[in-house]
């Protein structure tokens, strides 16, 4: 059950990296276009292409920067989870979580209506909030005395 429960966390780590290839893929050519990182600022940061890059070129680093936010809190509910033994659910939630994750990068990275991806992102969370409420439950609950 262990591997059941950190099998979507390891995915949401390689899609991640996938966003990231994505990221590149398009602001790297773009900035070729404007003359190369060798006339990249000194200290410059991805911050400083917004309102210099179109938008949708953007639209990649910004899903990137979000997949370094919030999935953090879910990464530590799955990890607390499988150690502690995950419930029946549990894994399924994660995979929901995670599922909800790939489609909000696709839609923020391509279409990008932000009433649709908060949409998604709500509903994302909803499942983030089980996991978190499960973790909780796991180990503020948890009977030191039983060995498992």
């Amino acid at each position: 059950m262990q591997a059941q429960m950190l099998a979507p966390a390891a995915v949401l780590v390689a899609w991640t990296l996938v966003m990231l290839v994505w990221m590149a893929a398009t602001r790297l050519p773009a900035l070729s276009k404007m003359g190369g990182l060798g006339n990249a600022k000194p200290g410059g940061r991805g911050q400083n292409l917004e309102g210099v890059l179109d938008d949708r070129i953007n639209w990649k680093a910004h899903n990137y920067a979000h997949l370094m936010e919030q999935p953090t809190i879910f990464y530590a509910a799955v990890l607390i989870l499988a150690i502690m033994g995950p419930g029946p659910l549990d894994p399924l939630f994660a995979w929901i979580y995670v599922a909800l994750r790939i489609v909000h990068s696709v839609w923020q990275a391509t279409v990008n209506v932000v009433k649709v991806r908060f949409l998604l992102f709500a509903l994302s969370t909803l499942a983030l909030i089980v996991l978190a409420v499960r973790a909780l439950i796991v180990t503020l609950f948890a009977n030191p005395g039983i060995v498992s």
